[in-house]
C-alpha cells in the first residue's frame, strides 16, 4: 500500500518495489505487538530480504499504530519516527530495542513522570542505537516549538500514520494486511511454520 516518501524507512524488509505487501500495524506498548515484532525479525526479515526465499517478491511495512488508551503511545511512536528521520537505517533496530524495553513505557511506570522525562528516557534509548553524534538531532525533532499547540517536527508524520490507520479501519495492534486486505488468520503467536505456510499459499509471483 501507499507510503509517503519521508516514511520509506518503515519498509523494514524486502524491496520497496516488491509486488506483494505485508502491512503490519504495531504499537510499541502492546505486548502482543512485541511478540509479533520478534517473529518479524527472526522469520520475515530473512525470508523477504535479498537472497531470502521471497526476496524481491514481498515487502514488509511497519505501520505505527498509536493506541490512545495507552498514554505513552504517542511519545514512543514520535520517537521512532524521529529515528526514521535522523538515522533511517536504524529505524528497525530502534523499534526492536523499544519493544524489548516496552515495559518502561507502560501505563503505570509512565504515570509518575512528566512527558519531558518520558522523552528524555527515549533519547537515552535512541542514543544507544543511533550514537551520540545524532542524538541532539533526534531531540531537536521532538522539541515542542512554535505555537502552544503546534506539536513538533514529526507531528505531520505521526498524523499521516494515524490517518492511514483510520481510513483503513485499523483499530487495534497487531493487525496485518496482505496486499491491502486484513488477514485475520495471522496471529502474534505465529512462528516460522505458520508464516511459511501462509506465504507459500499467498505468493503468486
Amino acid at each position: 500500500m501507499a507510503l509517503q516518501p519521508s516514511l520509506r524507512p518503515l519498509v523494514i524488509a524486502g524491496s520497496a518495489h516488491a509486488p506483494h505487501t505485508l502491512d503490519i500495524f504495531l504499537d510499541y506498548v502492546c505486548p502482543f505487538s512485541a511478540k509479533m515484532a520478534l517473529a518479524i525479525e527472526s522469520v520475515l526479515v530473512p525470508l523477504c530480504t535479498e537472497g531470502g526465499k521471497y526476496g524481491g517478491k514481498i515487502k514488509v511495512i511497519f505501520r505505527p499504530q498509536v493506541q490512545p488508551w495507552h498514554a505513552s503511545s504517542t511519545f514512543v511512536h514520535e520517537a521512532s519516527l524521529a529515528v526514521a528521520r535522523v538515522a533511517p537505517q536504524q529505524f528497525w533496530p530502534f523499534a526492536l530495542a523499544l519493544f524489548k524495553q516496552q515495559g518502561e513505557y507502560f501505563d503505570i511506570p509512565t504515570s509518575t513522570i512528566t512527558p519531558l522525562e518520558v522523552r528524555a528516557n527515549l533519547a537515552k534509548l535512541a542514543e544507544s542505537i543511533i550514537g551520540n553524534n545524532l542524538t541532539n538531532d533526534f531531540k531537536d525533532l521532538l522539541e515542542l516549538k512554535g505555537s502552544p499547540n503546534g506539536g513538533n517536527a514529526v507531528t505531520d508524520d505521526l498524523k499521516y500514520t494515524i490517518k492511514f490507520s483510520r481510513q483503513n479501519s485499523i483499530h487495534v495492534s497487531p493487525t496485518v494486511l496482505w496486499d491491502g486486505l486484513v488477514a485475520n488468520e495471522i496471529s502474534s503467536s505465529w512462528g516460522e511454520k505458520e508464516w511459511n505456510e501462509f506465504l507459500s499459499n499467498k505468493v503468486a509471483v
